[in-house]
């Protein structure tokens, strides 16, 4: 019996759909806007994408039980 040897990448993509990144954070993607506060980011060619970063941000400070002030929102809108 012979054997084979597979070479196996899985990359860890750095931007995600709204699927992708509702999928990540374990919401529904109907639940996943209204619940997450991370804006996403207007990529070239009309794709509208979230930054892993800021959504492991995000659930590390509903961990933690930081949320920003309203004051803090409005500053980085």
């Amino acid at each position: 019996m012979s054997t084979a040897m597979l070479n196996i990448r899985v990359v860890q993509p750095r931007m995600m759909s709204l699927r992708q990144a509702a999928d990540y954070v374990g919401l529904s993607v109907k639940r996943f806007p209204s619940a997450c506060p991370v804006i996403p980011i207007s990529m070239p060619g009309d794709v509208t994408l979230y930054d892993v970063r800021d959504l492991d941000r995000w659930v590390d400070d509903l961990k933690t039980g930081s949320r920003d002030s309203d004051e803090e929102i409005i500053g980085k809108l």
